[in-house]
């Protein structure tokens, strides 16, 4: 595995964008959110990293900005590369053409789902799994993010947004503003962060076909996604990892610190469902510790 930026050509001919960056014996790739995010979130991994020795592998998953952009229009490309199957094992294939074994892996939001996904069908490649606000099924995502609406807004205000989803005119300025709001509280908390997020390449054909026209909107395809049942069968050393103040539900991720077999739970203060951007000190102490914990053979779970 080169470091550097690199096209990774998969074997059905499409090419996504690739980033390795660090030096030294543990190697962590990173799945972006979303759906239809990019690797730029984890840009600023390795810095915080380094001291550890951590080799920081990123991708941009096939239909997003950086990588190749099937015509998702055309109905047999949506059968084919929007559904969870596809993007678990393309997780797979980007692990072998890197080189990848006995690896960290973490994912951020859809990156988290996909990554239990992996774990569950690949696991034995796994010396650590790493998810980022994400929870185990939706059911319990749904109606936690819309309380949260419920209890930020007045009752006019959501009145006024479920109207415009029914309509769907998502681009109403009062209707966008309010999302503004929800989001400053529940996504990116920090205001300095929100000044230097890079990026804003959501691939909405993606995003949209999976989840909907924004965080609070559930209409797309991950509706019914629900691994709880089999959850407890990933066994490698597990971080559960989330803001206090994420748009994930804490009592959820509590449960799921129950049932997988090794799992430590752990919450960044003072930061939303992007709690790596909103307080970097406190995520990366975090991550530092259980990196360390595992790698030495001391890791605990609580």
């Amino acid at each position: 595995m080169k470091n550097g930026t690199h096209l990774l050509t998969l074997d059905n001919g499409y090419h996504l964008f690739t980033r390795t960056v660090g030096t030294g014996d543990i190697n962590l790739l990173c799945l972006h959110g979303g759906p239809g995010g990019t690797h730029e979130e984890f840009e600023h991994f390795d810095e915080h990293l380094k001291s550890l020795g951590v080799r920081v592998s990123m991708y941009d998953q096939l239909g997003s900005y950086f990588s190749d952009q099937p015509d998702f229009s055309q109905p047999e490309n949506r059968e084919k590369f929007l559904n969870f199957d596809y993007y678990i094992d393309e997780i797979e294939e980007v692990r072998q053409k890197l080189g990848l074994d006995h690896f960290y892996l973490l994912g951020h939001s859809w990156g988290g789902l996909i990554a239990q996904e992996y774990a569950l069908k690949y696991g034995q490649h796994l010396k650590g799994l790493i998810i980022m606000s994400m929870i185990d099924n939706i059911e319990e995502y749904t109606p936690h993010v819309n309380q949260l609406r419920r209890e930020t807004l007045t009752a006019a205000q959501v009145s006024y947004m479920e109207a415009i989803e029914k309509a769907e005119q998502f681009a109403d300025p009062e209707y966008q503003a309010l999302v503004h709001v929800l989001d400053s509280n529940f996504s990116v908390r920090n205001p300095e962060a929100r000044k230097h997020l890079t990026g804003g390449h959501l691939a909405t054909a993606v995003y949209n076909y999976f989840q909907g026209n924004n965080e609070f909107v559930m209409v797309g395809k991950l509706n019914g996604w629900d691994v709880r049942a089999r959850l407890h069968e990933i066994t490698v050393p597990t971080l559960l990892t989330f803001g206090d103040h994420d748009t994930m539900p804490l009592d959820a991720a509590r449960r799921m610190q129950q049932t997988l077999p090794n799992a430590r739970f752990v919450l960044t203060p003072n930061s939303g469902h992007s709690h790596s951007r909103d307080n970097p000190a406190a995520f990366f102490q975090n991550l530092r510790t259980y990196l360390k914990d595992v790698e030495q053979g001391t890791f605990t779970a609580y």
